[in-house]
């Protein structure tokens, strides 16, 4: 949830009877058994800012005091808060002021959490560090100080948390970079809050197997329009393959072999030859991107593509050459399209400056129509009216040439089954990412294909 919505969440409970101080020691017992079986008995600083985030700390500290953790809060300023000054009044051990505070082995952040807009003073932030530098081991309490809720923004430069306990429910910079490097270890604590967001996260798909009435085309036949570079078009058909379609095509230039004996060529010679191909009515899928070169050839292809009737994935320079037109090319299709863009290529389809990936995305959805999957280490994906998922699941090794053009094949497999263009992207996106835990490191997109049918059979 973001910062507004976790607000009404909690005075919603609030309104159902449960006062704030109950809701805070909820929050704060839960997070100190956290850390208490982390860590057990190791000596303690928690650092208390002013606010409720500084109430959860005082309530953690004495919880761990009455475990008999060596247990020492420091506080820049006296609560401001009602609930933060109960809670204050409650804790019987030593409270020392921030500049005189030593560092401890365990350093616990309760100074800031959730809703914090600006960066921390130099004065304040500077003893932080200072202390945060001297521990073995480093706990943020919902979000680590420094850190804006709702974008993934460094609001000062933080170091890196062992672990982030999210208080009631995960915020969206828990997901999203460069916040999320910076998290450690990621765990939520229940406080009792019953919301709902547009904003989740990725889950595992459940994907169902061919049934006995199933054949290639009911499983989906994916076309691959291939441009100037082939290879690229080759990676994206075989990774289509190898996710659940029933049938790829790859329409190209005369000359092209097939990757595979399984994959269909098909010549295509000039453009209305294309156009009467793409009005196959089997074609559950189109792929247009991978390979495709920047020429009025390419524009010419994406055109014929774009004014096909079937579901269809826009990838690498088919983003590039739809540039700042993106929007009204996409928005007058009736069928299901999916954009991937990187964020290089994302920045070409917008027509003003964005910050933030989520905002971005979502506004790019609804100004096109397009599902959007914006890729990265904190891939999201964005339908037009606003859902959003963002993918926890994470493989560093993906940062290699060639997989995106195996994901876009992976999207299109999973959108060629008939479902929406969102759910095959976060579906999609799943298999992918797996295929690359399972792939180990170093691995080429090949590689990464062959992990596929492993993948999708996790899912079934």
């Amino acid at each position: 949830m973001t910062a507004a919505e976790m607000k009404l969440a909690e005075q919603a409970l609030i309104d159902s009877g449960v006062s704030v101080e109950a809701l805070m020691r909820r929050a704060g017992q839960g997070a100190a058994q956290m850390i208490w079986r982390i860590s057990a008995d190791l000596p303690t600083l928690v650092l208390c800012g002013p606010g409720n985030n500084g109430g959860d700390g005082y309530v953690i500290a004495q919880w761990l005091l009455e475990k008999g953790v060596e247990v020492c809060v420091a506080a820049p300023l006296e609560p401001t808060t009602d609930a933060a000054q109960h809670a204050k009044s409650l804790w019987c051990g030593n409270t020392i002021a921030l500049a005189d505070a030593q560092p401890a082995p365990q350093f616990v952040d309760c100074l800031f959490g959730t809703g914090l807009t600006r960066a921390v003073g130099d004065d304040w932030f500077g003893h932080f560090m200072r202390l945060f530098a001297g521990a073995k081991r480093r706990v943020a309490i919902d979000l680590p100080t420094g850190v804006e809720s709702d974008h993934g923004e460094l609001l000062n430069p933080i170091g890196q948390f062992d672990t982030s306990i999210a208080l009631g429910g995960f915020k969206p910079s828990h997901f999203l970079e460069p916040a999320r490097s910076k998290m450690g270890n990621l765990v939520g604590i229940d406080i009792g809050i019953e919301a709902d967001s547009d904003f989740r996260i990725l889950p595992k798909p459940l994907i169902s197997a061919p049934g006995s009435q199933d054949h290639k085309y009911s499983r989906g036949l994916v076309t691959v329009v291939a441009g100037a570079m082939t290879g690229a078009a080759q990676l994206t058909a075989m990774a289509a393959q190898k996710s659940g379609a029933g049938y790829v095509k790859v329409f190209a230039s005369p000359g092209l072999v097939s990757p595979h004996p399984s994959i269909v060529v098909e010549t295509v010679a000039d453009i209305p030859a294309l156009e009467q191909k793409l009005s196959d009515h089997r074609i559950s899928a189109i792929v247009i991107g991978p390979g495709l070169g920047r020429d009025d050839r390419a524009k010419d292809l994406l055109s014929a593509v774009l004014a096909a009737d079937a579901p269809l994935v826009l990838d690498a320079d088919a983003l590039t050459v739809a540039a700042a037109q993106f929007s009204d090319l996409v928005k007058a299709r009736t069928a299901e399209t999916i954009a991937t863009p990187h964020a290089g290529e994302f920045a070409t389809l917008m027509s003003e400056d964005v910050h933030h990936r989520l905002e971005g995305s979502r506004k790019l959805a609804g100004q096109s129509g397009c599902n959007i999957l914006l890729k990265g280490a904190d891939t999201v994906i964005v339908s037009p009216d606003g859902k959003a998922s963002i993918s926890a699941q994470t493989c560093r090794w993906l940062s290699t040439a060639g997989t995106g053009d195996v994901l876009a094949g992976v999207i299109a497999s999973r959108l060629a089954t008939g479902i929406s263009g969102y759910k095959a992207a976060c579906e999609g996106q799943w298999l992918h990412s797996r295929a690359g835990q399972l792939a180990g490191p170093a691995f080429t997109p090949e590689m990464l294909i062959d992990q596929l049918p492993a993948s999708l059979q996790e899912c079934l």
